[in-house]
């Protein structure tokens, strides 16, 4: 049964239910046959009026602070895996309220933190986040082990002692990547933190293992998350992806209002807007697929860039080519627009959030939110 996109409103994200529940099987199956515990990061995927779904198969949740941890709490009914570049004292409350374990970006915050931790009325395990200071991530801007990277503790500031009440370590080295990515950074973190890791209970392996995407070698993952077991018995193993869950399991379905031209350039203007909706585009960059679109400038085609809807004069990509020429009204489909892409939305320039919407093969599509006007107004009370 395909999707009636005639059914959809526009702008709208669309995630298919059967999508997520393969990519969820994929990862229940790792985790294991691996026997390590795999989370769900809010930070790449926090669509919660899901989250029942994917509770059926991952029970963990990952949060970057107190408003992740809070959902974590409220809607995947467990306690985070917490860990933000710098805990503030206002919200440390709500963290230590919502988190089972708590990872300190650095020496300092854990000796700010560590006093009310201890004295929390439940037992709270205690994490760092360490730097191997090796990554293969091309793009920089989302290279945590970064030349003056601010992200993790390097073995040179940790010294040669863990510090008292440290219980376990967290490492984010990848992005989109591979298990052999993964294999070449444990090679590095035990390397630099081998001397400290019978010390502790866990280890945590951050996200970015793409498990989900064609093509990635699963066996050859569970073999490298073995082996490491095996070096280690008395670590837990935690990964915690994003993207993995949310891989290609849905669109944004958007439309075009108006087309114009300058010296030549075409562009499609639509009712929804890189800079807003999908600065994931811009920030990485990289040019999202049309669905029925070809991927550039083709000779005899009608090519154009795609326009967003706000005032900015960056907010274009392109090109894309066309069998016949677009008009008002014809449907744009941006493909795998649910990971990352949704949690990045903003309402930039008074321009409103897309949709949301589930499509199952009993219930067709389903609206889950609509945003106008007063979204908007809130976000500036």
């Amino acid at each position: 049964m395909s999707i009636d996109l005639s059914k959809i409103p526009t702008p709208c994200y669309v995630i298919d239910e059967s999508l997520l529940r393969k990519n969820l099987e994929k990862i229940q199956s790792v985790s294991q046959e691996a026997g390590v515990e795999i989370i769900l990061a809010f930070k790449g995927f926090s669509l919660w009026k899901v989250f029942p779904i994917v509770h059926e198969y991952i029970t963990g949740a990952t949060a970057s602070g107190a408003n992740e941890a809070r959902l974590a709490f409220e809607e995947m009914n467990c306690l985070a895996h917490t860990y933000s570049p710098a805990f503030t004292d206002v919200d440390f409350q709500t963290v230590l309220d919502c988190s089972s374990h708590i990872t300190f970006n650095s020496l300092t915050q854990l000796e700010h933190f560590i006093d009310r931790v201890k004295a929390y009325q439940r037992a709270i395990t205690i994490g760092l986040r360490v730097n191997p200071e090796f990554s293969e991530v091309a793009t920089e801007l989302y290279n945590p082990c970064a030349p003056g990277a601010r992200l993790g503790i390097t073995v040179d500031q940790l010294g040669n002692s863990l510090p008292e009440g440290v219980e376990g370590f967290h490492f984010h080295t990848l992005c989109e990547s591979t298990s052999y990515d993964l294999e070449k950074t444990l090679e590095a973190f035990e390397l630099h933190f081998g001397k400290f890791l019978g010390q502790l209970k866990w280890v945590n392996f951050g996200g970015g293992h793409l498990i989900t995407r064609k093509g990635y070698d699963a066996n050859h993952l569970v073999s490298v998350l073995k082996s490491f077991k095996s070096r280690w018995p008395n670590l837990s193993v935690i990964l915690e992806p994003g993207s993995a869950f949310a891989w290609e399991t849905g669109f944004l379905l958007a439309s075009v209002v108006d087309v114009v031209e300058n010296k030549g350039t075409k562009t499609a203007i639509l009712n929804v807007s890189f800079t807003a909706h999908m600065p994931d585009c811009l920030e990485m960059p990289y040019q999202p697929k049309i669905r029925g679109a070809y991927q550039e400038a083709v000779e005899g085609k009608f090519a154009c860039r795609m326009g967003g809807n706000s005032c900015l004069a960056g907010d274009y990509m392109g090109y894309w080519s066309f069998d016949q020429p677009l008009k008002p009204g014809d449907p744009i489909l941006f493909e795998d627009m649910i990971h990352y892409t949704i949690v990045k939305t903003t309402m930039f320039n008074g321009v409103a959030h897309p949709s949301i919407g589930i499509w199952n093969e009993t219930n067709g599509f389903t609206l889950l939110r609509e945003f106008g006007y007063e979204d908007y107004k809130e976000r500036m009370d």
